[in-house]
């Protein structure tokens, strides 16, 4: 597998050199200067690639060419946006990088309530609080009938929970929610989000499907011309927030997306945070099924909670089986080998480290984007995928 990290470009904190000393031996960026929307120049894609390949790295994944909420609702000026991104995927091809990692999530990519969650170690984790998230829906962000959402435990947990919150507290809950986060594609104010939430909830999951497929009937053929592999996120958390629609959230979903656009240009991004926070995806199942058509891996672990709620744990330690997937993972390697496929080695990196103290008051350091923590979980992962791979040569 591609021991790959994921880097913020030239004003991240983490530079090239910290990466490779890390040991990662891939890049996975964007250029996350150009607006969402706009045309991605051949010729800045490829002064990016270079002054990677100058660190002795490679740019591997693309992660991601964010994609316009105007393409989702097909509304707007979609079609040039679309005509934008075929030009993008293009100049991704010419610059010699085989993936790019995008999603389909409406309003909000992933979305956490709290971003400095103490686990037992006083390190510091992402964490997804149903509770939470259901006080700021019902009681700050007000939206129209947001109870029906929720069970009537889960109001009466909120509604204590939001009765207790100062006004700073309720305003970083705000901001961790809706502020947009590392990677995602911009940010709302509490009126903008509910109009954005409106025109999806409108849309429902069948006509952002439709809207999905289209997408992909448009892009494909171009990526197949381009020699680039796309490879959609899922949704995270994979489940409705604000009464959204959801459709990249589980096996069957997945299934849908490859039978519909048939195209080895049209994969996925087995994310194991964000498909496993949900017990009802069986991981390495997934991982068996759809082998052939995963081109990209986010290899970090959960622990769920009854009512939906989940952190993010350390990498071998949480619900998900790593060890599992990963032997699942090496396994379609060594069948890509045997048929001589062009892209054996699957690009995989670690995610959303922990915050540990050295970096704690650090300046510069993005919330699940780490040094150190990552730096943990890719050592991890690296022992896991060598002693998998000694034990079943």
């Amino acid at each position: 597998m591609q021991e790959s990290w994921r880097w913020f470009g030239p004003s991240d904190s983490i530079s090239l050199a910290k990466i490779k000393q890390a040991g990662a031996t891939h890049i996975v960026t964007s250029m996350h200067e150009i607006p969402t929307g706009a045309v991605w120049p051949e010729e800045e894609v490829k002064a990016r690639n270079e002054l990677i390949q100058a660190a002795g790295l490679d740019w591997n994944v693309v992660e991601s060419i964010p994609l316009h909420n105007d393409i989702k609702t097909r509304s707007g000026d979609y079609q040039q946006l679309i005509e934008n991104y075929k030009e993008s995927i293009k100049s991704v091809g010419k610059a010699g990088i085989p993936a790019v990692c995008y999603n389909f999530m409406p309003v909000v990519d992933w979305t956490r309530t709290n971003l400095s969650y103490r686990l037992p170690n006083s390190s510091q984790a992402l964490r997804f609080e149903i509770t939470d998230f259901a006080a700021y829906d019902v009681y700050i962000l007000k939206r129209e009938n947001a109870e029906s959402d929720y069970t009537q435990a889960v109001l009466d947990k909120a509604k204590t929970r939001f009765e207790a919150m100062s006004e700073h507290e309720q305003l970083l809950l705000e901001k961790n929610i809706i502020a947009g986060l590392p990677g995602g594609e911009g940010s709302y104010t509490r009126e903008s989000i509910k109009l954005a939430i409106e025109q999806f909830i409108a849309l429902g999951t069948e006509g952002l499907r439709h809207n999905l497929m289209e997408f992909l009937r448009e892009v494909v053929p171009v990526a197949e011309q381009a020699g680039v592999k796309l490879c959609i996120h899922p949704d995270d958390p994979p489940f409705s927030l604000f009464g959204l629609p959801r459709v990249v959230s589980t096996a069957d979903d997945a299934r849908k997306i490859l039978t519909t656009v048939d195209s080895p240009a049209n994969g996925l991004t087995l994310c194991a945070g964000s498909y496993g926070a949900r017990c009802d995806n069986d991981l390495v199942a997934m991982a068996e099924e759809f082998g052939s058509r995963i081109y990209f891996v986010h290899l970090r672990n959960v622990k769920r909670e009854e009512d939906g709620s989940f952190f993010e744990s350390d990498h071998l330690d949480g619900d998900n089986d790593m060890v599992g997937l990963i032997n699942a993972l090496l396994k379609e390697e060594r069948r890509r080998k045997q048929s001589g496929e062009s892209m054996v080695s699957i690009p995989m990196r670690p995610d959303h480290g922990h915050l540990m103290v050295d970096e704690e008051k650090a300046e510069g350091v993005k919330p699940g984007y780490s040094y150190n923590g990552r730096m943990r979980g890719l050592a991890e992962l690296r022992g896991v995928i060598h002693a998998v791979s000694q034990l079943n040569p």
